[in-house]
């Protein structure tokens, strides 16, 4: 049996050898290889334009030479708009903002949003003219898809790794309030936070803001902020500086599996109405179970506080709901979110 199984291993193998051979030399020439693209050889047509529009960041706080922090960032403005991470620029009074030419400049108009933990940057550069980056559609990318993260790890700047999505949609990792991250394998260290994820295309589809790590160092999971995310909250800070966001006014719980099966849907369920807010107005009760908002599906709690929060302030929105088991449509007025929104509450769950 076992010489059988060797002879037949040895005839298989030498009818797919000699079928090579063959194919390999038909006509008496050796068939030339069709060359490979270039994006599987090399990204150096990607990455030439997104060079110079990458900077080096280092921030300092007031009165003290001792740098406070480093990090990446990549203009959207030629006038001089910089997007990076809150947590690149927190607590600093001023920044070295490092161009790829050499050139150094000193920024102190800084403004950020520590609930997605994105900042901007704006230079005051008379007749500036710097290159720029364009975002990309964040929802388009799909897992496998090959992109570039470029930065500044340990403060070398002009760095660029490769990798492809590994995941979308990460959320409830308490990064920040609002969490709506592209998983990367992209390798991704510190001094890269604020640094653009881009796609083949040139176009940032992510603003790289942390890893998942034991050692403090890459192990693989990359995270970037989506552009899609992004794009509302820089265009806030860039105008007017402040973000302003809707709010529910309800603390709400994840529709457990069971239930989801049962009632066919996805949802949230309401666990508390709080007073003189925009839910407790419309009439919103504990147990009712959210399923739509504006016609967008609130899949889970992450998602509904998303929705809400995007909202324009002060318009009405329409509420899909079960009740008891029975479909519901209520118009619910959003209004802004108070200072205090969010912050030091223990409690299991999520306000919206």
């Amino acid at each position: 049996m076992k010489r059988y199984f060797v002879a037949l291993t040895l005839l298989v193998t030498g009818f797919s050898a000699g079928s090579f051979f063959a194919g390999s030399w038909s006509h008496g020439q050796p068939q030339a290889k069709p060359p490979l693209p270039r994006e599987l050889t090399s990204y150096r047509d990607v990455v030439k334009p997104l060079l110079p529009a990458v900077v080096f960041i280092e921030t300092y706080a007031r009165n003290r030479t001792d740098r406070l922090g480093l990090g990446s960032g990549f203009f959207i403005d030629s006038s001089g708009v910089i997007v990076t991470n809150h947590h690149v620029v927190e607590g600093a009074e001023r920044a070295t903002i490092h161009l790829h030419d050499g050139r150094k400049l000193t920024a102190k108009n800084m403004r950020s949003d520590r609930r997605t933990d994105l900042a901007v940057i704006l230079l005051d550069v008379k007749d500036a003219k710097f290159p720029v980056l364009p975002f990309g559609d964040s929802d388009a990318m799909e897992i496998g898809d090959r992109v570039l993260a470029v930065g500044a790890p340990f403060g070398l700047a002009g760095s660029v790794t490769h990798g492809i999505i590994s995941g979308k949609a990460r959320s409830g990792l308490h990064l920040s309030m609002y969490e709506d991250f592209l998983q990367t394998d992209a390798a991704i260290n510190p001094g890269n936070s604020g640094g653009p994820l881009v796609n083949l295309e040139g176009k940032v589809i992510g603003i790289n803001a942390a890893i998942k790590s034991k050692s403090g160092g890459f192990q693989g999971v990359g995270l970037a902020t989506s552009s899609n995310l992004a794009k509302g909250i820089v265009q806030a800070l860039r105008t007017t500086g402040v973000v302003k966001r809707g709010y529910l006014g309800a603390h709400v719980r994840e529709l457990d599996t069971d239930s989801a099966i049962r009632l066919k849907t996805a949802g949230v369920v309401i666990v508390e109405v709080f007073d003189q807010t925009p839910a407790s107005k419309a009439g919103l009760k504990a147990g009712d179970i959210v399923t739509h908002v504006s016609g967008k599906a609130a899949k889970n709690a992450d998602v509904l506080q998303r929705i809400i929060a995007t909202a324009p302030v002060n318009q009405a929105v329409d509420v899909d709901l079960l009740r008891g088991n029975q479909p519901m449509r209520v118009t619910v007025v959003i209004e802004e979110q108070p200072a205090s929104y969010g912050i030091g509450d223990g409690r299991k769950g999520q306000s919206n």
